[in-house]
């Protein structure tokens, strides 16, 4: 009988995406060559698991091998923004998943325990634990006694999504205003390269998990911008709940799209120092991302992200 595929580790799958992020950030075009020292050097890490992220992005046909000069980058990032969603995902990952999945689908009690996952998903007991393990890291449960977790109340439902961007509307414009923002260049160049990408898709190609992916990254990097740590910590907590499958079910290609667009015109206005015209546009989009419904999408509000010209 054949052996199942073994399934690549975590930390492999974080480093691929790692590597994809340095090779964005600095402008690698296709057929740039990726050393596996500097890669190593750039990622501060060693040689070993560089040469194992290498073979799985190889194995995706984002980069290539050559005998003679080694791996090399094979398609254009800044095209294909979504290349981190089609990378494989180690078991326990997709075990996370799945948990999350179940729980917001209330298939799954506030409460689970280890054998009764066990049972639910036929997993090996280590693998219910790593599962487990990586979402009480994100805040997304809480260890309870005995073999029991704890999931956290999250965004999943009109009145806990009102709470949640009554919460956010209090603290990230707050995040921008504090003495000693700053705002990550790299990270946010590498952003708008990919909203830019995304936002010209048309409507059947629009990827849904790849938006959640940058708003969470957005708004993640303003948060951790803040030089107010109590600010940056809180919000960075609440933000992951927002990973949560079904978190923008219901919301139209429409909106998200208008979404993008505001979130460009933020970064120009957060690029040019310009904080405060930067953080009043934030309430604003927050309050229209909080009504999700493209006809109070349309009424008034936008027409300020259209009057306000990019900063010179």
């Amino acid at each position: 009988m054949q052996a199942a595929a073994r399934r690549p580790r975590t930390n492999h799958l974080d480093l691929a995406q790692r590597i994809l992020d340095v090779a964005r950030q600095r402008g690698f075009e296709p057929g740039a060559r990726l050393p596996e020292q500097q890669i190593a050097s750039l990622c501060n890490v060693s040689r070993t698991p560089v040469r194992a992220a290498l073979g799985l992005l190889a194995e995706r046909g984002v980069v290539r091998w050559e005998a003679d000069t080694g791996y090399h980058l094979a398609i254009d990032l800044t095209a294909q923004a979504s290349v981190a969603t089609e990378l494989p995902a180690a078991e326990e990952d997709e075990l996370a998943e799945a948990i999350l999945r179940d729980r917001s689908a209330r298939r799954l009690d506030q409460t689970v325990t280890v054998a009764g996952l066990m049972r639910r998903y036929s997993a090996e007991r280590k693998t219910v634990l790593k599962a487990l393990n990586k979402l009480t890291e994100e805040n997304l449960l809480d260890r309870a006694p005995g073999q029991s977790w704890l999931f956290r109340r999250t965004p999943d439902d009109p009145e806990a999504q009102g709470d949640s961007y009554e919460f956010r509307l209090l603290l990230e414009p707050a995040a921008i205003l504090t003495p000693g923002f700053r705002l990550d260049g790299a990270r946010a160049a590498t952003l708008r390269q990919a909203m830019e990408a995304l936002v010209t898709l048309p409507d059947a190609a629009f990827d849904t998990r790849e938006f959640q992916r940058l708003d969470i990254d957005f708004h993640g990097m303003l948060a951790e911008g803040s030089a107010n740590r109590f600010i940056a910590d809180a919000l960075a907590d609440h933000l992951r709940l927002r990973r949560l499958p079904g978190i923008y079910t219901g919301v139209n290609v429409f909106r998200l799209r208008q979404s993008l667009r505001e979130h460009l015109v933020i970064l120009d206005h957060l690029e040019s120092l310009q904080y405060e015209v930067a953080a009043d546009l934030l309430r604003i989009h927050l309050r229209l991302s909080r009504n999700q419904r493209p006809q109070a999408a349309s009424r008034g509000a936008p027409a300020l992200f259209g009057t306000i010209s990019r900063p010179e």
